[in-house]
């Protein structure tokens, strides 16, 4: 007898657990999430536009540490495709700075700009037209964009197609 007492007021505890918990509870159907559209972005081509620019690089200006990066700036050296490669190398600004703007001035008059977005890692690269003529320098400029949207010019320098040691 006491056996079954202690059989039944550990059946009915558990019953009062149960439904003091809320499982017995008829359920609510779960809410599924309205679907949101998802912006797919294109990358952009580089535009040749012919204009009259400066061809001297200027002053260029120092992001604040903890946003900066670092970018490398060089030419492919190829004859039959010549390109200016600007390559992200990271910082501790690789998950802050918004977009990194890319414009290269050819010595032929020409300029062409890229992007590039977000999200930014070592090794990102964006490659613009470049010229092949012997002495002729190109002019490439990068800007980084801060969180708040300020545009700060991080190199500005004169790249040569083709450089011997």
């Amino acid at each position: 007898m006491n056996k079954t007492l202690v059989i039944a007021s550990a059946f009915v505890l558990c019953f009062v657990f149960v439904f003091a918990a809320g499982c017995t509870q008829t359920g609510t159907p779960p809410v599924t999430p309205t679907p949101t559209a998802v912006v797919t972005t294109v990358p952009q081509t580089p535009t040749p536009t012919p204009t009259t620019v400066s061809l001297t690089p200027g002053p260029t200006q120092t992001l604040p540490e903890n946003w900066n990066i670092e970018v490398q700036v060089q030419s492919n050296g190829e004859a039959i495709d010549p390109q200016i490669i600007v390559s992200c190398q990271g910082g501790k600004g690789l998950n802050f700075i918004t977009r990194i703007d890319v414009k290269v001035t050819r010595s032929d008059g020409v300029v062409e700009t890229a992007t590039m977005a977000a999200p930014l890692f070592k090794g990102k690269t964006v490659s613009l037209a470049s010229t092949t003529a012997p002495g002729y320098r190109d002019r490439a400029e990068v800007w980084a964009t801060t969180p708040q949207g300020e545009q700060v010019k991080i190199f500005d320098a004169y790249i040569a197609f083709r450089t011997y040691n």
